[in-house]
């Protein structure tokens, strides 16, 4: 067994649309031209982005943003994801995860790289778009205390 988290992905143009919006993959293994699979390492950060729709419009508008776990670690399920992960945000509804794209957005303007910044900056956003408010901007001071928070708690 694999220490390695997998998220599937599939691509069938304009019904169901799966990718990853930031992370990095350590492993990719194409299915075929529709499907392939990305592994992450444990501790890792990614968004996973789900949409579909029918004949009627979209049905499934999703954004989770887990970070992968090391065997042996507690986890939640996240459909297509194996075995799961620790969610950090996990949103559905498109109003809701276009605002998380943005916050990726202006996460990289500021030069950082998404799956770097603070854990706890992506649940902060999920609990705030949950309760309907705005969430604080990440800023570099943020990610500095982040990075020390990080380097103390090896």
């Amino acid at each position: 067994m694999s220490d390695l988290t997998q998220v599937e992905l599939l691509w069938l143009e304009k019904r169901i649309e799966n990718w990853i919006r930031f992370g990095r993959a350590v492993e990719e293994t194409i299915i075929d031209k529709r499907r392939r699979i990305l592994s992450f390492a444990p501790s890792s950060i990614f968004a996973f982005v789900r949409w579909a729709s029918n004949d009627f419009g979209t049905v499934v508008s999703r954004i989770d943003i887990v970070r992968a776990v090391a065997p042996g670690q507690g986890y939640s399920t996240v459909p297509f994801v194996r075995p799961g992960g620790e969610i950090l945000l996990r949103l559905a509804g498109w109003p809701r995860v276009e605002a998380v794209l943005q916050r990726i957005d202006r996460v990289e303007a500021l030069g950082i790289d998404p799956a770097e910044a603070a854990p706890d900056y992506w649940q902060h956003v999920h609990n705030r778009l949950s309760a309907h408010e705005v969430p604080r901007d990440y800023t570099h001071g943020r990610h500095q205390a982040w990075l020390h928070r990080r380097r103390f708690a090896r």
